[in-house]
């Protein structure tokens, strides 16, 4: 993950808007949801606000670090790495 956002920190301004900040704040968003769905079952979860292009790298780390708190097995993380890693590859960094 830290590899993921210091690539997005080091992309150009033209990557970000090309997509690359998008698909992390989508990411963001997701890991968030994943989390927040294992806090609080059944209740509505809450969207991550876009705090801009230059934002995203620090969403992404907040999302991910609140999801490994609550995961509990080796299939949930193996399933989280592999979400964050096509993530990545769509964002092209």
């Amino acid at each position: 993950m830290d590899h993921f956002a210091d690539r997005l920190r080091a992309a150009p301004q033209s990557r970000l808007q090309r997509g690359a900040a998008a698909e992390a704040l989508a990411l963001a968003r997701e890991l968030a949801r994943r989390a927040q769905a294992v806090e609080e079952p059944g209740t509505e979860p809450r969207q991550m606000p876009d705090a801009g292009m230059f934002a995203a790298a620090d969403q992404i780390l907040v999302a991910a670090h609140d999801l490994a708190v609550v995961l509990t097995t080796e299939a949930e993380v193996a399933e989280a790495v592999r979400v964050v890693e096509e993530s990545r590859q769509r964002a092209g960094v």
